[in-house]
């Protein structure tokens, strides 16, 4: 094992209805620790990271430097991707699908269609997921960027969602 990996992630678990963890939970064999011991282990990971060299640069990221995660930032961004393979995800023109996670059918020369539509976006659902997912940056969201991809000043289109966010003390719009 590398003792100083160069990208950390941290999520917190989302325990899924059926699988062995969440039936030991539910007989009460195993207990998850509760929201502030959660973001206690949170702030603790984070502060020990960034005292051993590595950058938050999004909120459940860290990096050391020049090694953040090139396709993450892709997705956060909302760049375009072609994933290529069994299962393989892809994001193009607001359009996310993935391929068969099939391997008979993936395989199959008849199949012509083997992937599945998971979403498509207007531009108004473009926009609000930009903004969600630049939140998740460190460094927010570009208005400069966003104007450039979408013609339109996020700071107005969005102002009454900055505004209680601002008066909540949870952003800072510079």
């Amino acid at each position: 094992m590398n003792p100083s990996p160069k990208h950390i992630s941290i999520y917190s678990l989302i325990v899924e209805e059926g699988t062995l963890i969440e039936k030991k939970i539910s007989s009460g064999e195993l207990e998850l620790p509760n929201e502030d011991d959660e973001r206690n282990q949170y702030k603790y990971s984070k502060s020990y990271l960034e005292l051993n060299g590595y950058k938050h640069y999004e909120i459940s990221n860290f990096a050391k430097l020049g090694y953040e995660s090139k396709h993450n930032m892709n997705c956060w961004e909302q760049k375009q991707y072609v994933g290529f393979g069994l299962a393989a995800h892809s994001y193009i023109n607001g359009c996310r699908y993935s391929n068969t996670c099939s391997l008979e059918e993936y395989l199959c020369k008849q199949s012509k269609d083997v992937k599945k539509i998971h979403e498509e976006q207007n531009v108004n659902d473009m926009k609000k997921e930009y903004m969600l997912l630049g939140l998740r940056k460190i460094r927010g969201v570009s208005i400069s960027e966003f104007k450039e991809k979408f013609g339109e000043n996020p700071i107005y289109l969005f102002r009454n969602e900055l505004n209680k966010l601002v008066d909540e003390d949870l952003i800072i719009i510079d």
